[in-house]
């Protein structure tokens, strides 16, 4: 029997359509809260080419954007801070 495996996100920058689609995704909403707690007056990310850091501008603004649909990060890390969920998502 052969078992059904998720798609690899190659290419994929968008966090709903990754989420929606049920496809590999290495949880990295801990930096919201990261983020939130030990903000600056200017955040920089800096990482090697493809390595995630539209994807992760997306997330951020998946989270904060008015009108997102909070469903997309049940499950994930940040999921497990209410506080913050509910003090800032959508908001």
């Amino acid at each position: 029997m052969r078992s059904e495996r998720k798609m690899l996100p190659i290419g994929v920058e968008n966090f709903e359509k990754l989420r929606r689609n049920d496809m590999y995704y290495v949880d990295k909403t801990e930096i919201i809260a990261d983020l939130l707690r030990n903000h600056g007056d200017a955040n920089l990310f800096t990482r090697p080419r493809r390595f995630g850091k539209t994807l992760t501008m997306d997330t951020l603004k998946t989270f904060f954007e008015i009108g997102q649909d909070a469903s997309l990060f049940e499950g994930l890390a940040i999921s497990r801070h209410s506080d913050i969920c509910a003090k800032h998502q959508n908001k």
